[in-house]
Order: structure tokens, then C-alpha cells, then sequence
């Protein structure tokens, strides 16, 4: 039987070890005048004007991940109305309010996401948990519900450290559990994060490579 799970991004459920489950989010800037839409569940960067950005929205250098895109609020530059979503649709900002996005940096955050293939089996998926992976179309949602599309790409699993996500185990969910169809939730945190205690890339602009 087919899996239900659809694309829906980094979704955050808990974090590595025992510390507090918060899932807190923190508060950083879009730049107004920013046209690259963001999802609710995608990956972003920091860039090194101070801002936050979808990752892969520009090309040249590399940069570890900020952390997960949850949701955004700016003033209307047309109604004047504080605006709630979540997702930032690349317009509609007053530029004389600050465009405040909130993101799950905590580089222990545990994200579950689904895969864009087949596992071919559980042992298969078994044998692939603390291996490596990177995103399928890790840029790209929907306008229409402002979630992610991003999916964990079963054919980039390696041991690569460059790849933008470990695998740390796999979601028991009855509902998705064919492993020769795509959409396994699998559990996944940020390889190279931002904020990690390694102190990442420098804020930049990331390759599209991998996204």
C-alpha cells in the first residue's frame, strides 16, 4: 500500500539526547526587498548582510544551515495590517517594519522528513540510519498552503560530511511504512549547522548544489 505522507519539508519533533524539548524557534530578519519566497519546513542560511535566506536562492560559495524555516510576520504594505504566515511570499512588506522570520536553529533539533523514493526494504532504511543525505527540490512549496516540498533524497545517501543531513532513525507511522514506496518519514538533523559549536561556514550564499 502507498505511503500518505506528501512533500512537507523538515518538520521539527524533538532533539538529540535527553535535554529539553522546547522545539523553540528564534527570531531573525528577511530583508524586505528579499523576492525568493520561503516555506514553512525549508532549510535557510545566514547571509552575511545580517538577513536570513532560502537555501540554494543564490549561487556561489557554501555555508552551513542557519536551521528550519517555521513562519514569519511583517506589516502589510497595503493594508498597513500586521501579517502572520507561514511563509514569506517574496512581496507585500512595508519596508518601514522589519520582516521578522522564526527559525528552529537549535542545532540539536531532530526534524522528521520524508523520502522522495524507495527504501526498497526496512532493513534498507535500517542500514541507512547515521549515513548521510541531501535535499530533493529543497527550494521549492506551495503558494497555496505555504509548506515546504522538500523531501530527503534516497539517491544522495552516503557518508559524505558535506551532505546537509544525518539520518538518525526512522518514524514509527503505521500510515507510511511501505518501504518500496517514497514518502518514509525518516528522522534527520542539520550535518554542519550554523550554530554549532564547530562554528560552521561563514554566513554567505549557499550552492544550489544538493537542494
Amino acid at each position: 500500500m502507498a505511503n500518505t505522507n506528501g512533500a512537507f519539508g523538515l518538520r521539527p519533533i524533538g532533539v538529540v539526547g535527553q535535554a529539553a524539548n522546547t522545539t523553540g524557534a528564534t527570531e531573525y530578519r528577511i530583508a524586505s526587498g528579499n523576492t525568493n519566497a520561503i516555506y514553512q519546513g525549508s532549510p535557510v542560511i545566514p547571509l552575511s548582510t545580517g538577513f536570513i535566506d532560502i537555501v540554494g536562492a543564490a549561487a556561489g560559495g557554501s555555508v552551513g544551515l542557519l536551521g528550519v524555516f517555521g513562519g514569519c510576520e511583517y506589516v502589510s504594505s497595503t493594508t498597513g495590517e500586521k501579517i502572520f504566515s507561514n511563509y514569506w511570499p517574496g512581496s507585500g512588506a512595508d519596508s518601514n517594519f522589519p520582516v521578522k522570520a522564526f527559525i528552529y536553529d537549535n542545532p540539536l533539533q531532530s526534524f522528521v522528513i520524508c523520502s522522495d523514493g524507495t527504501l526498497t526494504s526496512e532493513a534498507t532504511a535500517r542500514g541507512h540510519v547515521f549515513a548521510n543525505a541531501n535535499f530533493a527540490t529543497g527550494a521549492s512549496g506551495s503558494t497555496t498552503t505555504g509548506i515546504s516540498s522538500a523531501k530527503l533524497a534516497v539517491g544522495t545517501i552516503a557518508v559524505t560530511a558535506a551532505l546537509h543531513l544525518r539520518i538518525i532513525g526512522i518514524q514509527d507511522d503505521p500510515e507510511n511504512s511501505d518501504f518500496t514506496a517514497a514518502g518514509i518519514p525518516l528522522i534527520v538533523r542539520l550535518n554542519n549547522s550554523f550554530n554549532s559549536p564547530n562554528g560552521a561556514i561563514a554566513a554567505g550564499t549557499p550552492s544550489t548544489t544538493g537542494v
